[in-house]
Formats: structure tokens, C-alpha cells, sequence
């Protein structure tokens, strides 16, 4: 049975107890999670709601506030959750397209004597500012607007006034959103997949997860609220895994279980949204291994995603993993890749680049790939080499048609070509 709806708790996090001389940057300041949709402030009730655009997200800062007890000018702040809501469909079409967030990147002139003082009060008119920054030497500023949908107008309109016409005026990141270095492209990858997985839900007349109310009777029934375990049956006694995740698209997947003996598999995807979407597309569409069309649908429900695995996703994370700095790759080949790593788990896939000194490890599990990032990471024959998560080629767009022929980019941990000629029937 489905867990009751109040186990998701939503994507807005509430925030009591805020001193009267407070102010937003400085609450900002304690979170560390993101992208934000939205922050509301209430001043008269001493409270600010923060609306992120995944729930996920909201879950591991909700998990974070209330295990380190944040406290701001000496009073502990009281975390809880606010009301369930639907991110709006504009934000997260703009999100996917074109990588929208609440901070506007603004080129300045060579000479120009804007201060942040004048840039506040400039662009204020738009709507409520975080905080404004501008880096003197590169003539650049970042203005952090409390909601995305403010970020989005001004990105729209600034850029055809005159005193801005001839300056670059484009999306920061958002910087509650902190990553390594190393990761900021994964998590770009994974807020799109994000984004995409809620927008297609939003398409097909589904509110999005965590807003918790499928928009008519039939989609109440046919979707469980909340389920992120798709359910793929008919499959060909000899399809393997790889075969499985290449039909796989629009989402991070936190496991892939195939059970051979039964021809049939269970996806779990980090995003319930992004379940949804493939589910509705895959039903819709088809999709062919061997010349079998599956059979879809939903699985056991999967529950909400653990605060663990939601903060890993947040910061670029997935079931792939790079390796990088190879210097000898008839050493490090994809069989020994397959054994070392097999250890923390079973593995779906392996592709080594050799032209490019790297190779990719996709796992079966997420909690598998992040064990095995840690382990071997002091794996005496590993420690020279980079080791961190890659994309999962499971995140990629989907396309309509009869889903029978995807196939991830090298670069993404996915098949080479002679792979490809080999899986495609």
C-alpha cells in the first residue's frame, strides 16, 4: 500500500522564530541547499517560508535545519513545513530551457560607476532582493531576487531598456546552492532532469509531486501518489541491464532491478515527477528491447527519497562514476574496472575512453556508487586518480516514438559505438 500523502511533506520549508532585526541575506545565509523557488517573508509573524524547487531538496534542508538547530542572533529557529504547493509550470519550463534561477548575472561598463547600493534600487522595482554583489575587476554583478519568477522578468524585460541594451544580462547560480567544484555540471544535469521530469508532469495535467493531487479522478487511479518505482515487464530472456537503462530516459535513476528469471525489471527514479513522465511516455509511446514491447507499469511504492541520498543528488551526484587521470589504460580496463568496483555493489556498466584517459562506472544503485566513490578514493592503486560522480545517461531528454534505440554519450558514462550497433535490433 501507497504511504499516506502527509509522508511527503512538500517543497516549501517553513522557518519560525526570526528576530525582528533579521534580515533575509542573513537568514539565506544558513542554507546551503537549492536551487530556491521562492522565499516569502513574514515579518509581522516573525516566519519566512522558503520554497525550493524540488521536494527532495526541501527534505535534506529540513533534515539539515532541524539536526544542527540553526540559530540566528542568538534565537534557535523553529523549522517546520509549510503547505504542499505545485512549483508553477512557467518557472520550471524556464528552469529547463534555459537553466533560470533567482540570481541575474549583469555585464557593467569598463568605466561604470554603479554601486550596489544604485543596482539595488535599480532593479528593486522588479520585485524583493536577497543581495546584491558586484566583483569591481570583471565589471560583473549578481543580483539575487527572492523568487525565480522575479529572476525570469527581469532576464525577459531589462535587456530592452536602453541603459542595458548593449549588456549581458543572463541566470547566476543560485548561491544557497553550494557544490564542489567538481560537481557544478552533475547538479546542472540533475536540477534539468529535475525540471524537466515536473514540467512533462505538469503537461499531461498531473500537479506536480508534492503539490499531491493528480488534476483529474482517472490520474488519482492510475498514478499513486507520490510512487517513483516504474514497472517494466515482457522483457526478452536476453536483455541485460545496459539494454534496460539505454531505453531508460528523463530522469536520475536511484536503482535499476532486474529480475531475468521473471523477464521483468523495477526503475526507481530519484523524482517521483520524473516516474510519472516516463511512465506516461513509455505507456504511450512503447518501448522495444528485441523486438518485445514492454509492458508498463507502476511498482511497489517506493516511498519518499532518504535526506541522504536527496543531499547527494543536490550536489551532483548519481549511480555513475568517473575515473579520471588514467595513464595506463591496458592496465586500468574495463574488466579490472568492473571487478575492483563490483565490490561495492553490482554494476551495469562499464565504458572506458581511452582517447580521453577516463572511464565511467555505472552502478545498479545509487548508495553503491556513492560507497564506492568513498572506498576507493584510499584504494592504494586509485589514489592517483579522480574519482567522482558522472552523469547518469538515464537523465537526458525523452523524445516521442516508440522508445527502442536511446543510448547514452560517451561523456556521460554511456555506450560506445560499437555497443550501440551491437544493442540496437
Amino acid at each position: 500500500m501507497p504511504p499516506p500523502p502527509q509522508a511527503n511533506h512538500g517543497r516549501t520549508v517553513y522557518v519560525g522564530n526570526l528576530p525582528p532585526d533579521a534580515s533575509v541575506d542573513e537568514l539565506l545565509n544558513h542554507v546551503k541547499f537549492g536551487p530556491i523557488e521562492n522565499v516569502r517573508v513574514l515579518g509581522e509573524k516573525n516566519c519566512a517560508f522558503i520554497s525550493f524547487l524540488d521536494g527532495h531538496i526541501a527534505a535534506a534542508f529540513h533534515a539539515d535545519a532541524s539536526v544542527k538547530k540553526l540559530s540566528l542572533h542568538g534565537r534557535e529557529l523553529k523549522i517546520g513545513w509549510g503547505k504542499p504547493s505545485p512549483c508553477p509550470t512557467p518557472v520550471l519550463l524556464n528552469v529547463q530551457q534555459h537553466q533560470a534561477t533567482r540570481n541575474v548575472y549583469v555585464q557593467l561598463g569598463d568605466d561604470d560607476t554603479t554601486t550596489e547600493e544604485s543596482l539595488r534600487d535599480d532593479l528593486s522595482r522588479f520585485g524583493p532582493i536577497d543581495q546584491v554583489k558586484i566583483v569591481r575587476d570583471k565589471n560583473i554583478g549578481f543580483v539575487h531576487f527572492l523568487s525565480i519568477a522575479t529572476a525570469i522578468k527581469v532576464v525577459t524585460h531589462l535587456p530592452h531598456e536602453p541603459a542595458w541594451k548593449n549588456k549581458r544580462v543572463h541566470y547566476g547560480k543560485d548561491r544557497c546552492a553550494y557544490i564542489p567544484k567538481s560537481q557544478q555540471q552533475n547538479q546542472a544535469h540533475n536540477s534539468q532532469a529535475a525540471a524537466m521530469g515536473m514540467a512533462a508532469a505538469a503537461s499531461l495535467g498531473y500537479q506536480t509531486a508534492f503539490g499531491f493531487a493528480p488534476a483529474t479522478v482517472e490520474a488519482s487511479q492510475q498514478c499513486p501518489i507520490g510512487n517513483r518505482t516504474v514497472y517494466l515487464g515482457n522483457l526478452h530472456p536476453d536483455t541485460t541491464t545496459e539494454e534496460i537503462c539505454n531505453h531508460i530516459r528523463g530522469g536520475i535513476l536511484q536503482t535499476v532491478r532486474y529480475i531475468p528469471d521473471k523477464h521483468i525489471a523495477f526503475v526507481t527514479f530519484v523524482d517521483a515527477n520524473s516516474a510519472l513522465a516516463f511512465q506516461h511516455l513509455a505507456s504511450y509511446s512503447g518501448v522495444m528491447i528485441h523486438n518485445r514491447r514492454l509492458k508498463i507499469g507502476w511498482g511497489k511504492h517506493s516511498g519518499p527519497l532518504s535526506p541522504a541520498i536527496a543531499m547527494a543528488v543536490q550536489s551532483g551526484g548519481s549511480r555513475n562514476v568517473y575515473i579520471g587521470n588514467i595513464s595506463d589504460p591496458d592496465y586500468f580496463n574495463e574488466d579490472k574496472l568492473r571487478a575492483d568496483f563490483s565490490e561495492h555493489g553490482e554494476v551495469e556498466l562499464v565504458n572506458s575512453l581511452r582517447e580521453k584517459n577516463c572511464a565511467f562506472v555505472n552502478f545498479c544503485n545509487i548508495q553503491n556508487a556513492i560507497k564506492a566513490i568513498e572506498a576507493m578514493k584510499s584504494h592504494e592503486e586509485y589514489q592517483q586518480l579522480k574519482i567522482f560522480h558522472g552523469k547518469d545517461r538515464c537523465g537526458r531528454s525523452m523524445a516521442l516514438g516508440v522508445m527502442g534505440g536511446g543510448h547514452g554519450e560517451q561523456g556521460e558514462g554511456g555506450s560506445t559505438s560499437s555497443e550501440k550497433s551491437r544493442q540496437e535490433v
